[in-house]
């Protein structure tokens, strides 16, 4: 699986304690060239922080955006807004956490109620993505990284797993559906069409 380099963690920028920016703050009325091809969106949706990753402009990998704290639902979508708006967003992947059997759980559902709100409020194309071990992996991509085990005194101080786990998550749900995506796209490049003559 192919992921973008481990977010950076030194000094991040806080506003209004809601937002965890690892990369540049999206500002109001900002926006990308209208010229680019529009992004992909990810969200690792939580009761109290939601992880953002994007894909890269060309639609390959993935890479960690930012956390958000959530305040209320009117204040959690402006700024979902503003990542759209600037990005050039014009679709979105929601890890769907259901439970190992498949079952459907209350956080699934909650994550479900999301992608509506997203589909009510931006009018974009919303994709549920399985992510049933999505944290799991998150963890042992950090441990992998070097970051301070789980639950540490050091992780405990600085807080640093708490500020970018759900991101990785993010990244990783992203990943998987941009991966999915491209093979689903390649077998069919490679089945030929009925209704060509040469087949």
């Amino acid at each position: 699986m192919r992921i973008a380099p481990r977010p950076r963690t030194e000094g991040p920028r806080h506003t209004s304690g809601k937002l965890t920016h690892v990369t540049e703050s999206p500002q109001p009325g900002a926006t990308e060239s209208p010229d680019l091809p529009p992004r992909i969106a990810a969200f690792d949706v939580g009761d109290r922080r939601i992880g953002v990753a994007l894909s890269d402009p060309l639609g390959f990998t993935a890479q960690p955006l930012f956390t958000l704290h959530r305040t209320s639902r009117r204040v959690d979508l402006k700024a979902i807004a503003r990542v759209l708006r600037k990005h050039h967003v014009a679709e979105a992947v929601v890890g769907n956490p259901l439970y190992m059997s498949g079952d459907q759980s209350p956080q699934a559902a909650k994550a479900q109620a999301f992608a509506d709100d997203l589909r009510a409020e931006f009018a974009i194309t919303v994709h549920l993505w399985d992510e049933r071990l999505s944290t799991t992996q998150a963890h042992r991509h950090l441990d992998d990284a070097g970051h301070a085990p789980r639950g540490s005194s050091s992780d405990r101080k600085t807080g640093g797993r708490k500020n970018i786990i759900d991101q990785v998550a993010a990244v990783l749900i992203l990943q998987s559906w941009l991966d999915a995506r491209a093979s689903r796209l390649a077998r069919e490049r490679q089945s030929p069409s009925i209704n060509d003559p040469s087949s």
